[in-house]
């Protein structure tokens, strides 16, 4: 993790995950509860209560939101926005290839999953629907490549960029804008934050009316959405750094939360990486705050932060079913995931919503 002065702070396992496996957190899904459409409208999602403790599971509608939660609690938001991150190139030696952008590192250079064979240092392409090059300059573990580009490559991502969906759906997206959140604002994830795809303009007008207050952070979505955990002890699992922000105001929002007892609410886990992570970084305090964040959250963690999470519906043996098994308990979570599987729910991305508290 890199701190807030911008040292990098010293890399130690955690040590609540050296007794879990990765086979810990494995359930069968059946291919037909994948989502692979958003629900439209927005909000007419269903959304699973799963009380933190041993309160029974419920099932209401995501637009039923403002009557589950408190007045005065705070909902903290990822306002990310998805940029056009799948370039399709043609490597000059001949060959087809594709180059996912993960995270800009300087003006030209980006770290980046890169397809097709051959993708060694020196490797260079060109790309569909423009007339920039990349070459690679740095190979790192799998897939993950530092390219550099011959220009600014954020100006033609319009153009040559397309969004960069899961591998999970195959349903072609008719409108773009259904992969963002109606709060997105500050372009640089390659994947959407998809526990506020459910929020609505008017929904977020409700929560206000009901005296639930509102606050933003900014995560770019990069390779841990995409990274599998590799290895059965969890605990060696590394997690890549993803950029965050942590706005004053916000801190400012969140302490003044915690002094009238309200509860501070993740909407999803890039948020609540954030938070926890920032508030690591500042051994407990919680600033304002902008770096790299590598924290992985298993069960057993010690929660500094939030109180509650707003989420969707995670991949076996991912590290985003770790996050929420360690607020609500592995067993629970498994449990939960079991009922809605029995109740129809979509899952993924596109699917349906949890709410932990």
């Amino acid at each position: 993790m890199i701190g807030p002065t911008g040292q990098p702070q010293p890399k130690t396992l955690p040590p609540w995950s050296s007794m879990m496996r990765l086979s810990d957190f494995d359930y069968h899904l059946p291919d037909e509860l994948i989502a692979q459409t958003p629900i439209e409208p927005r909000d007419t999602s269903r959304l699973l209560m799963l009380p933190k403790g041993d309160g029974a599971i419920g099932h209401r509608l995501f637009r039923e939101l403002p009557e589950l939660l408190h007045a005065g609690d705070l909902l903290v938001f990822n306002n990310t926005r998805v940029i056009p991150a799948r370039l399709a190139v043609h490597k000059i030696t001949g060959g087809r290839g594709e180059i996912l952008l993960l995270r800009q590192i300087d003006l030209l250079q980006w770290e980046a999953f890169v397809g097709g064979k051959g993708a060694r240092v020196g490797t260079r392409y060109t790309l569909d629907g423009a007339a920039a090059t990349a070459e690679v300059v740095a190979v790192l573990d799998g897939p993950r490549r530092v390219v550099s580009f011959s220009e600014d490559i954020r100006a033609l991502l319009g153009g040559a960029g397309e969004m960069p969906l899961p591998p999970y759906i195959h349903e072609r997206l008719a409108d773009p804008e259904r992969y963002q959140t109606v709060y997105a604002r500050i372009p640089g994830s390659a994947a959407a934050p998809t526990a506020g795809l459910h929020f609505t303009p008017e929904l977020l007008a409700r929560l206000a009316e009901a005296g639930i207050e509102r606050a933003e952070v900014t995560l770019h979505v990069g390779s841990d959405t995409f990274q599998p955990v590799q290895v059965d002890d969890v605990s060696q699992h590394h997690m890549h750094g993803e950029w965050c922000t942590l706005p004053p105001e916000t801190a400012v929002a969140i302490a003044a939360a915690r002094a009238r007892g309200s509860r501070v609410i993740a909407v999803g886990t890039t948020t609540t990486r954030t938070l926890e992570a920032a508030a690591a970084a500042q051994g407990g305090a919680l600033g304002a705050f902008a770096g790299l964040v590598d924290l992985f959250i298993t069960p057993g963690y010690g929660w500094r932060v939030v109180d509650g999470l707003i989420t969707n519906f995670h991949l076996p043996r991912s590290t985003l079913l770790m996050l929420v098994s360690a607020l609500a308990g592995r067993e629970r979570v498994l449990s939960a995931y079991e009922t809605a599987k029995q109740a129809g729910y979509r899952f993924f991305s596109f699917g349906d919503a949890m709410l932990i508290v």
